[in-house]
């Protein structure tokens, strides 16, 4: 019997027919990388230490930049204090930055960039209100993104955590071997549906090229209002040996549903790079289940695409603070 895999894989930016670089080195600055004398540099605050050199190098060239001593997550009344005075904001997924932050900032904050495709911890219309530019970094983690869920579809279906698991407790010495031991589900001969045929859903197709699959099954719907779209009528529809995996949002799958269908067999198996919420905590359901695999959030998790996130990150905000220029990726 063949097994369907389901990549959730929904981009909201259009589809472009282009191919982006992994790094921003073809981007040129349209500005001169030092400010007149006369010129006061603007005032910039980075949340979080652990950022990549390059974007660093690049907003100390022309900026007075104030940088978060700590590798995590800069602690509210920090934020609330130190950004006060501030012309822009480099923040990231881990920051929640609404009316309150922006109230601390005060009228002098013209400019917030996240190092990040998401925004739902941006407060998008308090922003717009107060006449604030948003730069965001899409395109440059595509092929990441379709290289951790094809990993993740492939781990999952071959069952690589439990038999590492096994391994690791004894479970293979005590076994040795049988022949229906660590059975896993191949790719060959299988049906492989893509919800969100966008950049990273061309991506994985074209990855899946080389493993034979039968069929591919997609959609290219670019709605926003897809919260929970993926409940328990969803997953009643999908066969038993169906493994699901979700690298988009977490927002996308009811969880409660999906608990269900690998409880209860209804679904084979899942493979989460998302969820809600984030972090997931250490004793949630999901956590015990054998037959779904967890991952903490990192599609975007290798060297040169964070290099290349955090230098579009920089450019954003060097570009929506320096008069007459523009910003590369803009969400409002």
């Amino acid at each position: 019997m063949t097994f369907s895999a389901w990549c959730v894989l929904l981009r909201y930016q259009p589809l472009r027919i282009c191919k982006t670089p992994r790094n921003l080195n073809f981007f040129k600055p349209a500005y001169s990388t030092s400010l007149p004398d006369s010129m006061e540099k603007p005032k910039v605050l980075i949340t979080r230490n652990d950022v990549p050199q390059i974007a660093i190098r690049k907003l100390r060239e022309l900026c007075d930049v104030d940088i978060y001593e700590g590798s995590y997550p800069m602690p509210r009344d920090q934020l609330l204090a130190r950004v006060a005075g501030k012309d822009g904001l480099f923040c990231f997924l881990t920051d929640r930055i609404n009316a309150e932050v922006l109230d601390a900032a005060g009228r002098s904050l013209r400019v917030v960039s996240t190092m990040s495709v998401g925004y739902d911890h941006l407060s998008l219309e308090e922003m717009k209100s107060r006449d604030i530019k948003v730069g965001y970094t899409p395109d440059v983690l595509t092929d990441a993104t379709a290289e951790l869920t094809l990993a993740l579809l492939l781990a999952t279906s071959r069952r690589l955590l439990q038999a590492n698991a096994e391994l690791n407790n004894g479970g293979w010495g005590r076994c040795v071997w049988g022949p229906v031991w660590m059975l896993g589900k191949g790719l060959s001969g299988s049906t492989v549906g893509i919800f969100g045929l966008g950049r990273t859903g061309q991506a994985v197709l074209k990855r899946l090229a080389g493993f034979n699959v039968a069929k591919f099954l997609y959609t290219s719907t670019t709605k926003k209002e897809l919260r929970a779209k993926f409940n328990k009528d969803a997953f009643a529809a999908m066969k038993n040996s169906a493994v699901f995996i979700n690298t988009s949002r977490g927002g996308l799958v009811d969880q409660e549903a999906l608990v269900w269908a690998l409880q209860t067999g209804q679904i084979w198996a899942a493979g989460l790079d998302v969820m809600t919420p984030e972090p997931l905590p250490t004793d949630h359901i999901l956590t015990t289940l054998p037959n779904c695999t967890l991952v903490p959030h990192i599609a975007s998790a290798d060297v040169k695409t964070r290099e290349a996130m955090a230098e579009l990150a920089a450019e954003n905000l060097l570009g929506g603070l320096i008069e007459g220029k523009q910003m590369l990726k803009r969400l409002c």
